[in-house]
């Protein structure tokens, strides 16, 4: 449930839902707001991921740090981005990425967003506040343990589920990365794998359909499918789909996929050298 909600939102965000703002606008904040996501915060943060994917300079979720920044990096910042990748959404809702100016996506000040937005990112955070107040509140009537049984299990299960599908999107040893003056949006849009999910494909919405939904932003999900097919014989060879089941394909990442080079074009995944 939590999942089908987080991309019924997903598509309000892309204004794939409906043709009227503000009918994307209310149901994106029916369907995220149950589920601790900020709408307008991840909306226009997500928005610029898909206006810069591929992209190491300008791109906001799951890009590559450069071999520099990784060896800089805190212990904490490894912690949560090398060894717990899988828990790393909330910590992203707070602080956002390595190598980006940390910026809060509950905070109309955050540099994540322009001046004209801050009024939409206030609204969604007072949506969110008042969710927080009913969790309160339904825990003080049934019991904390009850809350955390039946809503923090499912939300924790929902956060790792997340993280491993976008991480899966956008983390392959062959996946080129540009630096921004070598970019362009269809070579970034195409820096990304279509992954099969097995039994889960019809559960979590056929999401594993990514490489069309970057490059045709508004189609909804339940065109993914169709849109893809349509697209193989065009995209030949710069299509890319894993058929590598998932838990391998993340563990295979897990392990090589750390960081880039400090120069060149294009770039590519390295490992840590032991």
């Amino acid at each position: 449930m939590f999942w089908a909600l987080f991309v019924i939102g997903h598509d309000c965000g892309h204004g794939s839902f409906s043709r009227r703002r503000w009918v994307n606008n209310l149901i994106g904040h029916l369907s995220h707001t149950p589920i601790l996501v900020p709408f307008h915060g991840w909306r226009i943060s997500h928005r610029t991921h898909h206006a810069n994917t591929g992209n190491l300079d300008t791109d906001e979720s799951w890009y590559p740090v450069s071999e520099t920044k990784y060896n800089d990096m805190t212990w904490p910042e490894k912690l949560v981005r090398f060894y717990l990748p899988l828990f790393a959404y909330p910590v992203y809702l707070f602080r956002r990425s390595p190598s980006r100016p940390g910026g809060s996506h509950f905070l109309p000040g955050s540099p994540l967003f322009k001046p004209s937005e801050k009024r939409n990112v206030i609204t969604s955070t007072i949506w969110l506040v008042g969710m927080i107040a009913l969790l309160g509140w339904v825990g003080s009537q049934i019991g904390w343990l009850a809350l955390a049984a039946y809503y923090g299990v499912p939300y924790v299960i929902f956060v790792v589920w997340l993280d491993l599908v976008t991480y899966l999107h956008h983390t392959e040893e062959d996946i080129p990365w540009y630096p921004d003056e070598d970019w362009f949006f269809l070579k970034g849009a195409l820096s990304t794998i279509d992954r099969d999910y097995g039994i889960f494909n019809s559960i979590h919405h056929n999401i594993g359909t990514h490489v069309a939904h970057h490059i045709f932003l508004s189609i909804p999900h339940y065109h993914l499918e169709a849109a893809t097919e349509a697209i193989k014989p065009v995209l030949g060879s710069y299509y890319r789909k894993s058929t590598t089941p998932i838990w391998q394909s993340f563990f295979r990442a897990y392990r090589t996929c750390h960081f880039v080079a400090d120069q060149g074009s294009p770039l590519y995944y390295q490992r840590v050298k032991k």
